[in-house]
């Protein structure tokens, strides 16, 4: 499912590209910060009950480094972190606590295509921290779950400006333990 969502959003986004392309919000010099929260995924979906879910909180910056790109695009880099936990309390002497770092650097390819939207995709190279605990007896049972580790992910998003500093935005994938995010642009 989560695959079929961004192939949708990246084929919507190259079909756009076909589309008159206005003014760009994003350029070289430009800094903006997103604070985001995950939504989506099944990630621990097979406990039934005694979950804890805390969802993916995230940030990331993006710089703008480079214009003029296939005519009106622009490149930038920046960094994306992000926390996500979970704890699993059986009702029997039982349990888990799991907590979830990612962090790395991304780089990012905009391109605009309506007025105060800023479109992009981009790739994260990301190091995945996982840290788990189990408590009690779990009869023989590894239950750990979690590896960390170097992985790479790919990522469409768009921000929507309110004003010239303020927007709100959606990005699909990015290693989100999830299908995205959804939150605020600040631009800066």
């Amino acid at each position: 499912m989560k695959i079929k969502i961004l192939l949708f959003a990246t084929l919507f986004a190259f079909g756009l590209l076909a589309a008159h392309a206005q003014t760009s919000t994003f350029s070289k010099g430009t800094k903006v910060l997103n604070l985001g929260i995950g939504f989506g995924g099944n990630y621990y979906s097979g406990y039934s009950s005694g979950v804890t879910k805390t969802p993916l909180i995230s940030a990331s910056v993006d710089v703008g480094m480079l214009d003029n790109v296939l005519e009106k695009g622009s490149i930038g880099i920046g960094g994306f972190a992000a926390y996500k936990g979970y704890k699993y309390e059986s009702g029997f002497d039982y349990g888990f606590k799991e907590t979830i770092v990612i962090i790395g650097p991304r780089g990012t390819f905009h391109y605009p295509l309506v007025d105060k939207l800023d479109t992009y995709a981009g790739l994260l190279l990301a190091y995945r921290v996982v840290s788990w605990k189990s408590t009690g007896d779990w009869g023989g049972l590894n239950p750990n779950s979690g590896t960390s580790g170097i992985y790479l992910s790919g990522f469409v998003g768009a921000r929507y400006y309110f004003s010239s500093k303020f927007g709100v935005m959606l990005e699909l994938g990015s290693g989100n333990l999830g299908v995205g995010n959804i939150g605020i642009a600040l631009k800066f």
